[in-house]
């Protein structure tokens, strides 16, 4: 208790410098938070997606379709439990600013794929029911305020024309990590508008959403379905799901580094800058020091002093820079919309918080306690700081 009491009175011995040093403490670490929840948001899709669940595409490229005629050769598959398809629209939303994923699903079969997906039964019934029905994410209708009822208007870019859809119902995550920032209407009706104004493109599909009877099938029903269109006008590339988020994050890999690298350096600075403060610091108590030698404190009570105060300033600026990146990042990720349709702070990154701020405490007082530990009595009484 008599160390405690000695340490906050260190501490807090020059106010002003104390608490410039926590602040930037307090920034450093809220920075480091946002940064690190940053890239949990750019993996969340990934990290979400279920080892059950495989993604067929064209082998060309995403942009390719397939036709609609596969759905029934690959549902005969062995290992094959169910299977969906799905077209991204890239519509727009009064201006281009408003982007959120949006998908012409096959209704019934898609959302029985996605058990993550909660949706009231009734909701779900009026869905079926209307062929301009849509069903939104919770994070969606926050954002732009849509109610079950509303009619919403999007201005296609890839299937042009403007199109016109009634919210059916607004389905919420079962998990945190579930994205609820789509839009998904019906494929039929998609698909009966282009029979109209461009026949050749009706009947395709952009991706089969493949749900396998178990996780240890994917390897088999993988190259099972890729074998099957082997030769064909339209050849396929199946893969997990998890991979096939992943590919989209590898486009912006760079990035990612980018912004892991720019978090590393923040607390390193930060480090830097308590070191500073804990060198002038012992530089100033080099006197006291000696004073408590020649009284009989052993270089370990010293250590215990000089690494208690560093170790009490970096963890009170961490705490402050802690709390304060949950309502930070909340907010944050309500400004970019969908553009993070899952922007949550992990308790791996408050770990690694904390973690940074015992580094940076412990760090910081290295030098200050060698010097101590080896500085003589008379050296120090000597010493004016």
């Amino acid at each position: 208790m008599y160390y405690l009491k000695l340490i906050v009175r260190n501490a807090f011995r020059h106010k002003l410098r104390t608490a410039l040093t926590a602040l930037g403490i307090v920034v450093s670490i809220l920075s480091f938070g946002l940064l690190r929840t940053v890239v949990d948001a750019w993996y969340a899709g990934a990290e979400a997606a279920s080892a059950t669940r495989l993604v067929t595409r064209n082998a060309i490229s995403l942009v390719f379709p397939l036709p609609l005629t596969y759905l029934g050769k690959i549902r005969q598959i062995e290992g094959v439990k169910a299977v969906s398809h799905a077209n991204w629209f890239g519509g727009i939303y009064i201006t281009e600013k408003n982007f959120f994923p949006q998908f012409a699903i096959q209704a019934q079969s898609y959302f029985g794929l996605y058990p993550e997906y909660l949706i009231p039964p009734e909701q779900m019934r009026d869905f079926v029911r209307d062929r301009k029905g849509a069903i939104v994410g919770r994070k969606l209708a926050t954002t732009y305020g849509f109610k079950v009822g509303d009619q919403v208007s999007l201005r296609g870019t890839i299937f042009p024309g403007n199109w016109e859809f009634v919210v059916r119902g607004i389905y919420d995550g079962a998990e945190a990590k579930t994205d609820t920032s789509q839009f998904f209407f019906h494929w039929e009706y998609l698909n009966e508008t282009m029979r109209k104004i461009s026949p050749r493109r009706a009947n395709t599909v952009g991706v089969y959403v493949v749900g396998l009877t178990g996780a240890d099938r994917a390897a088999a029903v993988t190259a099972a379905i890729d074998r099957t269109f082997k030769n064909s006008l339209a050849e396929t590339l199946t893969e997990t799901e998890q991979a096939f988020q992943l590919g989209f994050v590898s486009m912006t890999e760079a990035i990612v580094v980018a912004i892991k690298i720019v978090s590393f350096l923040v607390i390193i600075i930060i480090m830097a800058v308590m070191a500073n403060t804990m060198a002038m610091t012992a530089r100033e108590r080099m006197a006291e020091y000696a004073t408590l030698k020649a009284l009989g404190f052993g270089p370990r009570h010293l250590s215990l002093l000089i690494f208690g105060e560093s170790l009490a300033i970096a963890l009170a600026g961490a705490a402050l820079g802690i709390a304060l990146t949950f309502p930070v990042a909340d907010r944050f990720g309500k400004a970019m919309g969908s553009l993070f349709p899952v922007f949550n702070v992990d308790a791996g990154t408050v770990y690694m918080q904390i973690a940074s701020a015992l580094v940076v405490g412990t760090v910081a007082a290295l030098f200050p306690c060698v010097r101590a530990a080896r500085m003589g009595i008379a050296e120090g009484l000597r010493n004016i700081g």
